[in-house]
């Protein structure tokens, strides 16, 4: 007899597997979290330009080592970590400061609430991470 916890499981192996296979008609994929601040304004961005994309829970669908390397390459591990989350507090400073970006994409991997919000993919390539950027930049980064 499986418990609720190995349905879960499962079920979000399934669901990330389905992710990692799909072709999606989208060209911009946000991964974040649905009650973080950063993503609903990102995501009103987006509408308000008129941009379609997908929003990727990584809380529901974690992104797999693979996604997590192909980002790394493209914007680096610092700029991906999210320092003002606890998951990245709960770290002691010295053995983080230390970790090389092989150690962070375990990290990453292992704990998707290390990752900063959002982070943009665009035609399969990570491009932005967080929001702070100017209008300039997202116009950029994010339009076809």
């Amino acid at each position: 007899m499986m418990g609720t916890a190995s349905i879960h499981i499962e079920q979000a192996t399934t669901q990330q597997q389905e992710l990692s296979a799909r072709p999606t008609n989208m060209a911009i994929q946000v991964y974040g979290i649905p009650n973080c601040g950063t993503c609903k304004k990102a995501c009103k961005w987006l509408d308000d330009n008129g941009i379609a994309y997908e929003f990727i829970n990584t809380k529901d669908v974690a992104p797999d080592k693979v996604m997590i390397q192909g980002w790394v390459e493209s914007l680096g591990s610092r700029p991906m970590r999210n320092t003002s989350g606890q998951s990245y507090r709960a770290i002691d400073k010295a053995e983080r400061d230390a970790w090389t970006d092989e150690q962070w994409i375990e990290a990453f991997t292992n704990d998707a609430m290390l990752l900063k919000r959002p982070l943009f993919v665009k035609d399969g390539t990570a491009v932005l991470v967080g929001f702070r950027a100017s209008e300039e930049v997202l116009r950029e980064k994010l339009e076809s």
